[in-house]
């Protein structure tokens, strides 16, 4: 079947409306949420408190994938993403008619994060599961290219936050924010694809236990899955370690800059500016150039240290050299991106990606969380750049350690025909 498909087209009706509805979604979600960053830190004028504040639209996310990922094997994935996004809507409107009264509380709008950090865990792990699903055999690393841009071109959002933020408040940002999950969520009620996994799943299902005992039954066929594929559980250890190094860059680099530099956010996002540029342009290459099969390991071995080293150093360096710095790493990133997610996503079976997808995105938001608040802790005793610096290095050996150590697991994954 898959080998009649190849040369199919990428941009059919129902990937073209997921990518769409995406981008809407992510430009509204993108701009709220950098300005709640800048609010949070406006009235704590605490790196600690910032770092809490992240940290609990992260805790969700250590637990619930994982059992959102076995539920969403035997569930709709596309139902359950148009229902998430009906659900944000309705959020962000009552938060905009609660601050638009004056009101805030911190420990209210911690609880409110939480609950906004447990939909997107489910969400992410619906989507990551569902997204594979639309592409046409043998599109893989165009269709993650694409994905991997647009997931950081939002960040030309921000400057736009910030204006709206400084200007006119949270309240205009949080109803765009719930305008913009309305339409992505009834756009995404009109693709079409036939979830086929449904009814294989059925068969397994097992008459004399609970829905609680099969979820729980599925949930450890997925660990015990993960475990019995060396190179995907050498993949998200690795990945663990990155996404520590991710958390320690969310909570120092913009304290880092707001603290060095005269409208420190606005250097903040020329520089990263940078990142999403390169993200930009290197997700063309991978879109237009396909990247032969058996190099793609050794590719993505070289960009996992470089990337580590760059955001070791790039704090101590001027503005400058940051923005090259920063190109390069979004260049390097997309790369990474795109090899990595192509790769894992064809080569696990379409039944058992909620539950890979449930791990990954679980040990992610860990390494991320663990990242937030080490960072959040270290910067009680340390300058932001020196506790990047140590992250980030030892996430450069451990790629060395656990990438480079189990080449034999791992290059078969990476290398295999899509």
């Amino acid at each position: 079947m898959k080998k009649d498909m190849q040369g199919a087209p990428l941009w059919t009706k129902d990937f073209t409306i997921i990518t769409i509805g995406s981008v809407i979604s992510m430009l509204g979600n993108s701009m709220s949420g950098f300005a709640m960053s800048l609010m949070v830190l406006d009235i704590s004028q605490s790196t600690f408190l910032y770092a809490l504040y992240i940290a609990s639209y992260t805790v969700p996310q250590l637990l619930v994938p994982i059992f959102s990922g076995a539920v969403l094997d035997r569930f709709s994935r596309k139902k359950m993403i148009y229902t998430l996004d009906f659900i944000s809507a309705g959020l962000f409107a009552i938060l905009a008619i609660v601050l638009g009264t004056g009101f805030f509380s911190f420990p209210l709008f911690i609880v409110y994060s939480l609950i906004i950090g447990s939909i997107q865990s489910i969400y992410m792990v619906a989507y990551d599961s569902f997204y594979p699903l639309l592409i046409t055999p043998g599109n893989y690393q165009k269709a993650y290219s694409i994905a991997g841009v647009l997931e950081n071109t939002t960040f030309f959002m921000i400057p736009v936050a910030t204006f709206f933020y400084k200007n006119f408040g949270m309240v205009p940002l949080l109803i765009v924010d719930a305008v913009s999950y309305l339409i992505a969520a009834i756009m995404e009620t009109r693709i079409g694809h036939e979830e086929t996994y449904v009814e294989k799943q059925k068969e397994t299902r097992r008459e004399d236990l609970s829905y609680m005992a099969q979820v729980l039954l599925d949930l450890k066929e997925g660990f015990l899955y993960l475990w019995s594929e060396r190179g995907l559980l050498a993949i998200v250890l690795y990945f663990t370690f990155s996404f520590i190094t991710t958390g320690t860059s969310d909570v120092v680099a913009l304290p880092y800059f707001r603290g060095h530099f005269d409208n420190g956010e606005y250097v903040y996002m020329v520089v990263w500016g940078m990142s999403v540029v390169g993200r930009g342009i290197g997700g063309l290459i991978h879109y237009k150039v396909k990247v032969p099969a058996h190099i793609r390991y050794g590719i993505a071995l070289a960009v996992y240290i470089a990337v580590s080293v760059i955001e070791a150093v790039y704090l101590f360096l001027p503005v400058r050299l940051m923005m090259v710095l920063l190109f390069c790493n979004g260049m390097l990133g997309v790369t990474s991106y795109t090899i990595r997610i192509s790769a894992t996503q064809s080569y696990v079976p379409d039944e058992k990606k909620g539950r890979f997808n449930g791990v990954f995105n679980m040990v992610a938001s860990g390494g991320m969380l663990l990242g937030q608040l080490l960072a959040g802790s270290l910067t009680l005793a340390f300058s932001e750049r020196m506790v990047l610096l140590i992250v980030a290095m030892v996430n450069a050996v451990m790629a060395v350690v656990i990438i480079g150590g189990s080449k034999r697991h791992v290059a078969p994954i990476y290398n295999r025909l899509q």
